[in-house]
């Protein structure tokens, strides 16, 4: 099956339209997010609407689960929202939550040997082993061997790893498109202003749309 990986979308519900139809999109194409669906940018709700009506896959990135427990209750005392996440909890819909909350933090495709996450991996580490806060939040790996979040954190930890499965993921807007023997990262900044990325298999080709305008400055 065609299946389309985009990376992501933070909101950004027009680009999403428009590279659906660059990627020449097909009800019958499978289409996977690698996360963080929601908050930054300007629409949310309709990026929840389009995937729920079209029948999109996607895994839960960190801002997704952000939201989520929050609108499960799960909050520290003391914490206040940040307005990008507070324009997101005003406007979901009870459906959307539930799309929400359904997200796995990892989609195994085998008949690609093809593992989405959202953040990262950490090499050597089966993946039903991976921690939860690798899958939502890596993005290097420090000199020592130790995972961080950070992007001045280490090197990018797809560049130390080995497979056998390849991963595609998001997260790490930085660092921008990532290419690595068995690892590829799609996040281009979209919503900064960026473009949105899509990789496509198994042609194994990457499609992208410029953003409409920068909805946020990437340094906040």
């Amino acid at each position: 099956m065609r299946t389309l990986f985009i990376g992501d979308v933070h909101g950004c519900a027009e680009e999403l339209d428009a590279l659906l139809a660059v990627c020449g999109w097909q009800p019958g194409d499978r289409v996977v997010l690698v996360g963080d669906l929601v908050a930054k940018g300007p629409d949310s709700a309709g990026v929840l609407a389009r995937a729920r009506e079209r029948g999109l896959l996607a895994v839960r990135g960190n801002h997704d689960e952000h939201v989520l427990r929050w609108h499960q209750g799960y909050v520290k005392p003391g914490k206040k929202l940040k307005p990008q996440h507070q324009q997101v909890m005003d406007t979901l819909a009870p459906e959307d939550w539930a799309y929400l909350a359904s997200l796995p933090l990892y989609l195994r495709l085998p008949e690609f040997n093809v593992v989405a996450v959202h953040a990262g991996m950490l090499p050597g580490v089966p993946l039903e082993s991976q921690h939860r806060e690798h899958l939502l939040n890596l993005r290097s790996i420090t000199r020592d061997g130790t995972p961080s979040k950070r992007v001045d954190g280490g090197e990018p930890w797809a560049s130390h790893w080995r497979g056998p499965e390849l991963v595609l993921f998001g997260h790490d807007a930085m660092r921008g498109i990532q290419r690595y023997p068995h690892a590829l990262g799609l996040d281009s900044g979209c919503v900064y202003g960026g473009r949105l990325t899509a990789y496509v298999l198994p042609e194994g080709r990457f499609y992208s749309v410029p953003a409409r305008r920068a909805y946020m400055d990437a340094t906040l």
